[in-house]
């Protein structure tokens, strides 16, 4: 009988290369499940096929995360509040900083022993370079995130460390903060000497509705807050020769012997001022640099303005150098620096009115997720625009009052022509006037008669360097219920 031939080598050769391929591919397989498990959840690599004291710290720690997180979120949607409070705390950004720094070099070396276990040499050539560049954009995309959050956290400390001033906590008087707004030109030496215009926003303690009123810079004989090293000075008011409102800082940097302890004698003589002229109490100051300002309004990009009339840009004369044409447009930082400042073809009192809607349109344009996406940009700009005393334990107050004052109606009060007499101011009216916007924006009293405001529609209303309105009749945006209607 003759021999029957070996079935094997006809089928030895295919099933042995059929296995290698299907083992390549689970251990394939396998490699990028441990990287991606890692990716999910830290460590959980080193529990299933490493080191399992490893993965226990890490999976441990990340369910610790996981929890804070949790806990966190859900103080949050009870104490809303509570975001202001932990974004504005130096010390739990450092915390945070550090713990994201950390985050990334640990789950860095996680994704490496991941890789690792995966047994990278048993793979094919492919499969190999395969598993190298999906760890590696793994590794590096997790690690750059936490690391650039760690950036920001730093970014956004140092940012209130900048902005923070040496002022001492003070409760609200009669349930209002009083804020002196101050702008300042930023060229050398000149730093806070001229205040180009000063505005105290008033603003409920509990409801952020707030009143802007209006201070001219070339206010005069006025007195200053009883009991203070001002009005020791100048016991009849400041009625020297050529003596103005905005000239009360440099007179005081001029005599800054008489403010021992202050490191910022023209700031308080003015707060002096101020409090002398509308007799509210001063909670703060700050100063801001309008070079900074104009970054800002870039950082933000740009704000969208109602310019009524051709603003001249440049200074006055042959120094205008071109003009804001006319419409309903998102202007610039440059742009609207100049919308704000611009005094040909106006006067100062027209000029306040623009102020006020700049200040109105940034109150309402700037967002929460605006302010996010621009985050650095903004905190490069910030630094350099504001001197202040506000202190940082205050900071969180203030954010949660100014997104409150968003949904509120901002009203204004300017002591200009025809109200007040400039030159010769009587205190009293002021003070009386001052008293009554306050009154009113509370609902506590009845609404304008006799305003100075114009009367006409917007669009029938005269139109004077840029502002609705006149010298004579006085300017919409100066004496308004709702400026956002005014501008």
């Amino acid at each position: 009988m003759p021999a029957v031939p070996s079935p094997g080598p006809l089928h030895d050769g295919p099933v042995r290369t059929t296995a290698t391929e299907r083992a390549a591919r689970v251990r394939f397989r396998r490699a990028l499940s441990l990287m991606v498990m890692t990716l999910v959840v830290p460590g959980s690599a080193q529990l299933t096929a490493g080191n399992r004291r490893v993965g226990l710290i890490a999976v441990r720690i990340w369910l610790g995360v996981l929890a804070v997180g949790l806990v966190t979120l859900l103080a949050l949607l009870v104490h809303p509040g509570l975001a202001f409070t932990m974004a504005f705390s130096p010390a739990l950004l450092l915390l945070v900083r550090l713990l994201l720094i950390a985050a990334a070099i640990g789950w860095a070396l996680l994704f490496m022993d991941a890789w690792r276990i995966g047994q990278p040499l048993s793979l094919g050539l492919a499969h190999r370079r395969a598993v190298v560049g999906v760890n590696g954009i793994l590794c590096f995309s997790v690690m750059g995130t936490l690391l650039f959050g760690a950036h920001l956290a730093g970014v956004h400390r140092d940012l209130i460390f900048a902005l923070s001033g040496d002022g001492t906590a003070s409760g609200a008087t009669d349930g209002r903060y009083n804020v002196l707004l101050m702008g300042g030109d930023s060229g050398a030496g000149r730093w806070g000497l001229r205040p180009d215009s000063m505005t105290v926003a008033s603003i409920d303690a509990e409801t952020g509705r707030t009143v802007l009123i209006g201070l001219p810079r070339n206010m005069a004989n006025f007195p200053f807050e009883r009991g203070s090293i001002m009005h020791e000075q100048f016991p009849e008011g400041f009625d020297c020769d050529g003596c103005y409102l905005n000239g009360v800082s440099t007179w005081a940097e001029d005599n800054t012997e008489l403010f021992p302890g202050s490191k910022h004698p023209g700031a308080d003589a003015t707060v002096m001022a101020v409090e002398g002229i509308t007799g509210l109490e001063v909670n703060y100051w700050a100063m801001v640099n309008l070079q900074g300002f104009k970054d800002l309004v870039d950082a933000v990009g740009g704000v969208t303005l109602t310019v009524r009339s051709p603003i001249p840009v440049g200074g006055l004369g042959d120094d205008v150098t071109g003009y804001i044409d006319p419409g309903t447009r998102k202007l610039d930082g440059f742009e609207t620096l100049w919308y704000a400042r611009a005094r040909e073809g106006s006067d100062d009192y027209s000029r306040m009115a623009r102020q006020k809607c700049v200040m109105a349109a940034m109150l309402e344009q700037i967002s929460p997720q605006s302010a996010v996406r621009n985050f650095e940009s903004i905190a490069s700009a910030s630094a350099d625009m504001i001197s202040t005393s506000l202190p940082v334990s205050e900071f969180d107050t203030f954010m949660s009052l100014a997104l409150k004052a968003r949904s509120q109606k901002v009203s204004t009060l300017s002591l200009v022509p025809p109200l007040v007499n400039t030159a010769d101011p009587d205190i009293r009216k002021v003070q009386a006037k001052v008293t009554e916007a306050l009154d009113r924006a509370e609902g506590n009293a009845p609404p304008r008669s006799g305003s100075a405001a114009p009367k006409k529609p917007a669009g029938e209303a005269p139109v004077t360097g840029g502002s609705i309105g006149s010298l004579s009749e006085g300017y919409a945006a100066n004496q308004a219920e709702d400026l956002g209607a005014a501008c």
